[in-house]
């Protein structure tokens, strides 16, 4: 099984945000070292929890200072852009890291609704993205479009040889049906829904895939929270940091991350520990080996052979530390 890294660009309390960016170029340094498939970046806006904003600026600094693992975005708000302006942005990506290069692309804004009308004021740009995937599909693969269309005969550049992966992001059937209707690869966010609706969303997707000239057969991953540390009593104390952040996200607040010791001081109301309580029962927790079995019975159970994997934590050590044990359970080999 293949594993590969979400980074969300998570800010922690009592430090600069713009830590977190240099924290991620150092995080995918190390994850390639641990021999990771791939490194995704994600685009959120107007949060204090996750500050990156720009995937495709972080993009570049990681294409090129690494050499061998794939370079993706988790993905580019399509709405909030310009479908041929994204694609120029990543043929310029993959010039930097020829055939390292993903797409990832998703319809959900990453922020609230007044954000999202500040960065595209076109209220209905949602509704838009269909044609956004048609036109950006041929333009990233440097294909024509149809001879009818308003932008026929308009190219993405630079050219060359290879082009980036074009992957559609999705927690609900309306990402898994697009995907499978532009015979593009598919990503389950796994992690924001806690896992409801996967196996309808995969099978809708299998079921109704149309074969591509790249891509003749369904390829799919899913997005996974998974923290493990030394001992299983440390991964339960470094958890309590996203305990404290789900209470404050179902308030409305995106806050940034508080360190273990605050949020085992914090007083949580009786909804509020019920809350903790479900996470919980399902967080992907523990020592290396027990996470490892655990998202290998997920895999299977879902017949996937890659995994990406999102890992918070307040000390960055902690975090490198928990892609160091998944990386030796699961067998990645070290570059």
């Amino acid at each position: 099984m293949k594993l590969s890294v979400l980074d969300q660009s998570t800010a922690a309390e009592g430090v600069s945000q713009d830590v977190a960016i240099r924290e991620t170029l150092a995080l995918a340094r190390h994850c390639e070292a641990l021999g990771y498939h791939r490194y995704w970046v994600s685009e959120h806006h107007a949060s204090d929890s996750i500050v990156g904003t720009a995937p495709e600026v972080l993009m570049a600094a990681i294409a090129a200072t690494t050499s061998r693992i794939r370079v993706g975005s988790a993905g580019v708000m399509l709405p909030h852009y310009a479908a041929l302006k994204v694609a120029e942005q990543f043929r310029v990506l993959e010039a930097i890291a020829p055939g390292r290069i993903d797409l990832g692309v998703g319809r959900a804004p990453g922020s609230d609704r007044l954000t999202a009308l500040a960065l595209n004021p076109y209220a209905n740009a949602a509704d838009e993205f269909p044609r956004q995937v048609h036109e950006l599909r041929a333009w990233v693969n440097n294909e024509p479009l149809d001879s009818g269309h308003p932008f026929a005969g308009i190219a993405a550049h630079p050219t060359g040889p290879t082009s980036p992966e074009l992957w559609i992001l999705g927690s609900s059937d309306y990402g898994a049906r697009l995907a499978a209707h532009f015979g593009l690869p598919y990503a389950f966010a796994y992690f924001f829904t806690e896992g409801r609706g996967v196996e309808e969303a995969l099978a809708l997707y299998r079921d109704h895939y149309r074969p591509s000239a790249r891509f003749p057969a369904p390829r799919a991953t899913i997005c996974v929270w998974a923290l493990a540390a030394d001992t299983e009593t440390e991964a339960r104390r470094l958890l309590q940091t996203r305990e404290f952040w789900r209470v404050g996200f179902e308030k409305g607040l995106r806050k940034p991350l508080v360190t273990p010791e605050f949020a085992a001081t914090y007083t949580y109301s009786e909804s509020e520990r019920a809350t903790i309580e479900a996470l919980r029962r399902k967080a992907l927790v523990g020592t290396g080996g027990g996470v490892a079995r655990r998202l290998q019975e997920i895999a299977q159970r879902l017949a996937l052979d890659e995994l990406v994997v999102v890992t918070w934590t307040h000390d960055p050590a902690a975090r490198h530390r928990s892609y160091e044990l998944l990386a030796e359970a699961c067998g990645l080999k070290s570059c």
